[in-house]
């Protein structure tokens, strides 16, 4: 029987172990060794019926989250949100963000996480679903700024995840899957502010919205 090779770890792994660990309490405050929980969520983030919501994604919002993470009022939880926000992804599935925020409360608290900060990033993810924060929400705004961040990426960039949203969706025939994209893209655009931190609304909005009309254009033409 022949072995099966096994999966190369993400070029940013040992980095992301370290941002996890340093995000956490220290070790011996905790109640369980933190780091196989770092590897359970990467392993969950490399599943292969991911093609935007993939590690490469976790290391984009953890990056963006270091430049909005004065803005929150608790950059802990929200850095371990990024961390849970789509742990669970299924394409074909509307539960994913309410199951990632149980496996948020689940794992956190094994971890000995206090029970309000741990329900602070249980809340954050399921914020996720909708990206609405409410006004100064502080915590919400950076985490769904973060997460929202790639609509606003240079062109070449926005069109290789438009192209990779639509291979997690490659089950869904090419008319229905246009007739549901525009309709979120018309949702978006119908937002009175997609960004709601300072630096996304003064960085990202624009070229965000510009995105997003030429991706719109594209698909109803």
């Amino acid at each position: 029987m022949n072995a099966t090779a096994a999966t190369p770890p993400h070029p940013a792994h040992d980095d992301l172990v370290r941002r996890w660990l340093d995000t956490l309490p220290a070790t011996g405050e905790l109640s369980a060794d933190p780091r196989p929980y770092a590897e359970n969520l990467l392993a969950r983030w490399a599943e292969p019926q991911r093609r935007y919501h993939s590690t490469d994604h976790l290391v984009a919002v953890l990056g963006h989250l270091d430049t909005l993470a004065g803005h929150a009022d608790d950059p802990a939880a929200v850095r371990l949100a990024a961390w849970f926000h789509d742990a669970v992804y299924r394409p074909d599935r509307s539960e994913n963000e309410e199951r990632s925020a149980l496996l948020a409360e689940r794992a956190l608290a094994e971890l000995g996480l206090d029970e309000a900060r741990t329900a602070e990033v249980a809340r954050l993810v399921r914020l996720t679903a909708g990206h609405d924060p409410a006004p100064h929400d502080t915590n919400g705004e950076a985490l769904c700024d973060a997460d929202l961040a790639v609509l606003a990426s240079a062109p070449a960039s926005y069109a290789a995840y438009a192209a990779a949203v639509r291979e997690e969706y490659g089950f869904v025939p090419d008319d229905a899957f246009r007739a549901g994209r525009a309709a979120v893209l018309r949702q978006l655009l119908d937002l009175p502010a997609l960004f709601r931190t300072p630096h996304g609304q003064a960085e990202w909005e624009a070229r965000a919205r510009q995105n997003l009309a030429t991706e719109l254009d594209l698909l109803t033409v």
